[in-house]
């Protein structure tokens, strides 16, 4: 923690400079947050089983001056998804990759860039929301995020534009040295407006270690409709520290869906904030990991308002030394009638030294609710293993299709139609032990 104080002291003026004025305005405040409280406690309530200190303690190399990093995505990264038309942007560590190639046309006033040149174009619409979900006074990796943020990237649709095509953001992390990139995503989808967002996660390089700080806060307002699917491919040598904060007004719809089928150490936090009637949030998890990974999701779902409706599920498939934690938390408020709220965690341990610690909870102050959480934690069935053997399925072939047909639901829940269709290869082809890197993506060839 004090490695980081003192840098910003010497460095201020060069984290600073660089930035909008509107980028910089929070950030004296995140520095004093950071030196009362510093990173999360290790053991406490909310940070049990991931220590955010030991994964940062090592000297990580920071490119505050911005020097260019020797890649370009579009050459070292193709995509071919099948039928899904996106329009394809770049952050390479934490800066938006600017030089664009020839895009789909996106409708009038959306903007889909940098954070960064936001700021400076629209300090007014930036200043309204920067900020506003993730509060650096109440939580020590969001006031560290804050404090040395330089860029990221935004998505902002106006009001009643509707954007057809997917928008995919690639997080691009690469260098020589040990690497700290601190990332930031604001989304701001106005009244009646719809849009989707693919953000997915790569490593150029496997050797250096790199850790991925990132803060997204979305704002979803009346009658709009948003989905939001991550997707995280990185490497062994990678920890992904990452806090999405969503707030939902009126009638509002939003899917959020999480992926993690490679990586090092993985600490995924949501915050949703249901703030209008009949808003509708669908929030959707699944972490395969193997060897001695490590994937940490943490949920907080707030109901405020009544009759809106929350569905949640997440699942893990463990194996070997793999480590899986789920903390979900569903608040319903005093005056939050006529809720539906549903929290499913379900985990899938493969081997015996694998640990999976899971804790769903219901917090419920109003008493006209529909509410439910479940958990289960066991291993395949051995039953259904003899039953495929015995039609002449080899062992390993039909432990695999087990694996793959306890994520089915979680896959279902994607509604763009053909990243579904892909992502059932990619999970079928990592179960196999066959993924190495997103199907038709070259990221990791030298």
């Amino acid at each position: 923690m004090q490695q980081y104080i003192d840098f910003f002291l010497t460095y201020q003026e060069a984290i600073s400079k660089p930035c909008a004025a509107a980028l910089n305005a929070p950030r004296q405040l995140a520095f004093e947050v950071f030196k009362e409280i510093g990173f999360p406690k290790f053991n406490s309530e909310e940070y049990q089983h991931t220590d955010i200190s030991s994964l940062l303690e090592s000297d990580l190399g920071l490119n505050i001056n911005n020097l260019k990093i020797p890649i370009n995505p579009y050459e070292v990264f193709k995509c071919d998804v099948p039928n899904l038309s996106t329009n394809l942007y770049f952050m390479v560590n934490e800066r938006f990759y600017a030089q664009e190639e020839v895009k789909l046309s996106l409708p009038q006033g959306v903007f889909s860039g940098s954070l960064n040149t936001f700021a400076e174009q629209y300090p007014s619409i930036f200043s309204k929301y920067y900020g506003q979900l993730a509060k650096s006074d109440k939580d020590g990796l969001v006031a560290f995020n804050t404090l040395f943020a330089q860029d990221g990237y935004v998505l902002y649709v106006p009001k009643n534009v509707v954007v057809e095509q997917a928008i995919q953001l690639v997080n691009v992390l690469r260098g020589d040295t040990d690497t700290l990139a601190n990332r930031r995503l604001l989304i701001i989808i106005e009244e009646g407006a719809q849009a989707k967002l693919l953000a997915c996660d790569h490593t150029f390089d496997e050797k250096p270690k790199f850790v991925a700080s990132q803060v997204c806060e979305i704002f979803v307002a009346k009658n709009a409709l948003f989905d939001y699917y991550e997707l995280e491919e990185s490497s062994e040598n990678t920890v992904r520290l990452s806090s999405t904060f969503v707030k939902q007004e009126a009638s509002s719809n939003v899917v959020c869906n999480t992926i993690t089928l490679l990586n090092g150490v993985t600490r995924n936090n949501y915050h949703i904030s249901l703030d209008g009637e009949h808003a509708e949030t669908h929030l959707y998890g699944m972490a395969i990991a193997d060897k001695k990974q490590k994937v940490d999701n943490h949920t907080n779902i707030a109901h405020n308002v009544p009759n809106c409706l929350s569905n949640e599920l997440f699942k893990y498939v463990l194996d070997d030394q793999a480590v899986g934690a789920f903390s979900g938390r569903i608040l319903v408020a005093i005056d939050a009638q006529k809720t539906l709220a549903y929290q499913n965690n379900r985990n899938l341990c493969a081997s015996r030294e694998c640990r999976m610690f899971a804790k769903p909870q219901l917090e419920i102050y109003a008493d006209d609710v529909k509410c439910s959480h479940g958990l289960t934690t066991g291993q395949l069935d051995e039953t259904a293993l003899f039953y495929m053997r015995s039609r002449g399925i080899s062992e390993e072939e039909a432990r695999m299709l087990l694996k793959f047909a306890f994520t089915h639901d979680v896959i279902e829940g994607i509604r763009l139609e053909a990243l579904r269709d892909r992502l059932k290869l990619l999970v079928e082809k990592r179960f196999r032990g066959e993924l190495m890197k997103c199907a038709g993506c070259c990221s990791n060839d030298k």
